[in-house]
């Protein structure tokens, strides 16, 4: 019995130990966690020889520590409690509604992620890492696969203008088997609720119902959803009078749609005829320099965020604007899996 592969237990250990770090100190718990893995593995490699789990995780493991500057002597982990053994189920009709869980038990390793922003005028940041200002008057999917649909309402941001900011936002979470019913999300101006449509804070009655669930972070101006069964965690905020939307997202289910699903802003960005030119706005005015100054205090890097600033501030003539791309920049922050990425340059 003891001669068993043992690399399912360090897969669930990992997890256990890197699920809720948070804080300044997030990057060292990283590191210990990913030593213990390592620790874990090296001690079940004789059994595991033929085990492709194992030898994903050990490659994994590696790249990770090599990501997070992790050097491979340190303290480790505590070691977790013990969790009761698991019924004859199985593993799946347990953790079905944790994505990271269920993708680490099946594959060895965490899944990839990816991050999406809509924000000010509005500007896309794609799961690609590309960046359009956008037209786009109207509604307009952000997403649309097979397990959300987001649509963003624009509106010209003053009479005349060819600037739009983005008005409402609704947010489909299609029912998913065990996991939760189908929840819509609504936010518009100064309309920011705590609670799906149906007045619900979380997936409903299934099982799996607590996998999804809302929370205010700051009332009428920041709320985050989140979706363990998919993988995914959404930020919607209101600054001045705009709404904004950021998603990390599992990239198994930011790839789920079909061909038919192809206009999605995150996926694709915003059509050519619907993309404005940053710098055009911002030509010979005198009105520029106040928005580069009002700007350069909240986005001391001038990367696309702060760019996007000055447009939004000169186009509106709104300083509240300067909100709008410096939370889209602290979302990116906590979203985007690979930091090197946070800021874009044009």
């Amino acid at each position: 019995v003891s001669s068993q592969c043992k690399i399912l237990r360090c897969n669930s250990e990992y997890v256990a130990a890197t699920l809720n770090l948070r804080g300044s100190n997030r990057n060292a718990a990283y590191c210990n966690a990913l030593r213990s893995y390592s620790h874990c593995t090296r001690k079940t490699a004789r059994t595991c020889r033929g085990d492709l789990a194992y030898h994903s995780a050990v490659h994994g493991i590696e790249d990770l520590m090599i990501q997070n500057n992790c050097s491979k002597e340190g303290p480790t982990s505590p070691p977790r409690p013990r969790p009761p053994a698991p019924n004859h189920q199985g593993f799946e009709s347990l953790d079905i509604c944790n994505y990271e869980k269920s993708f680490l038990y099946k594959h060895g390793q965490p899944p990839g992620y990816q991050h999406c922003a809509a924000f000010g005028d509005p500007h896309i940041r794609t799961f690609h890492d590309e960046f359009h200002t956008c037209r786009v008057e109207g509604s307009w999917p952000l997403l649309d696969n097979d397990y959300l649909f987001v649509q963003a309402t624009s509106s010209p941001v003053a009479k005349g203008s060819n600037a739009t900011v983005t008005s409402k936002l609704t947010i489909i979470f299609k029912n998913m088997k065990e996991c939760i019913d189908q929840k819509v999300y609504q936010a518009e101006i100064d309309n920011l609720p705590a609670a799906f449509e149906d007045g619900s804070v979380n997936g409903g009655e299934r099982p799996g119902g607590s996998s999804l669930a809302i929370r205010e972070r700051s009332p009428g101006r920041h709320v985050e959803i989140r979706a363990e069964y998919i993988g995914t965690t959404i930020a919607v905020r209101q600054a001045g009078r705009q709404l904004s939307f950021s998603i990390r997202a599992a990239e198994e289910v930011a790839r789920a749609f079909t061909e038919e699903q192809d206009l999605q802003l995150c996926v694709g960005g915003c059509p050519r005829s619907q993309r404005i030119s940053r710098s055009a706005c911002c030509r010979g005015r005198a009105a520029a320099e106040t928005a580069r100054a009002l700007c350069k205090e909240m986005l001391p890097v001038e990367d696309v965020y702060f760019q996007s600033c000055v447009f939004d501030v000169v186009t509106s003539g709104d300083a509240n604007f300067t909100m709008a791309a410096h939370g889209a920049l602290e979302d990116a922050r906590v979203f985007l899996p690979n930091a090197e990425k946070l800021h874009i340059f044009q």
